[in-house]
C-alpha cells in the first residue's frame, strides 16, 4: 500500500509547482463514496481514481527504479543487471547466480521501507538464457523452465539453425 507521506515527498522532489503537489494531496485524501458515505483508509491511492496508475508509477519509481539503477546494480551486483518494469510487475535478469540470490532478499527489505512488499507466489529465480539448455541438460534437470510477464509466457529455444533463443 502507497505511503501518503513518502508519495508527497517524491512528488514534491519531481514536481516544483506547489499547486500540482497539493492537487495530487487532495486526490490521494479524496476518499471513496460507498453507498451515500464517504470513507477513506488513510493509505493508499485511491482506487479507480484517473489519477492513480500515475501516481504509483511515479511511487515505484523513486522505491524501485531509481534504487535498482543508482545503488544495486552500481554497488551489489558484480555482473550484467537489467530490471523491466510495467506498472507493479518488474522482471530482472542478473548474470551471476549468486546475485540473483541476493536479488531476492534486497528488494523486500528496500520496499518493506516504503510499506510494500513482493509477492512470494510469483518471486522465484529462473535460469534462463542461451547456455540455460545447455547447463539444464548437463545436470540432468530437464528443459529451461519459462516464467509469465505482462501476459506472455517467456521460454527458452532453439531455431532450424541450432541458435538460441528466447521469445
Amino acid at each position: 500500500m502507497v505511503d501518503r507521506a513518502w508519495m508527497i515527498r517524491f512528488l514534491e522532489h519531481r514536481i516544483g509547482d506547489r499547486r500540482v503537489v497539493r492537487l495530487c494531496s487532495k486526490w490521494l485524501n479524496a476518499g471513496v463514496m460507498t453507498d451515500g458515505a464517504l470513507s477513506d483508509t488513510g493509505r493508499g491511492t485511491p482506487q479507480r481514481a484517473t489519477v492513480s496508475p500515475v501516481l504509483a508509477n511515479t511511487y515505484l519509481h523513486y522505491v524501485l527504479d531509481v534504487w535498482f539503477h543508482h545503488y544495486w546494480r552500481q554497488t551489489v551486483a558484480r555482473g550484467d543487471a537489467i530490471m523491466v518494469r510495467f506498472a507493479d510487475d518488474f522482471v530482472c535478469g542478473l548474470e551471476h547466480k549468486a546475485d540473483a540470490e541476493r536479488f531476492l532478499e534486497d528488494p523486500g527489505e528496500r520496499l518493506a521501507r516504503f510499506g510494500l512488499s513482493l509477492n512470494a507466489g510469483k518471486s522465484r529465480l529462473v535460469e534462463f538464457g542461451r547456455f540455460a539448455a545447455a547447463n539444464r541438460w548437463r545436470r540432468g534437470a530437464g528443459k529451461p523452465e519459462t516464467f509469465d510477464f505482462l501476459g506472455m509466457t517467456h521460454y527458452c529455444a532453439r531455431t532450424r539453425k541450432r541458435v538460441s533463443r528466447m521469445r
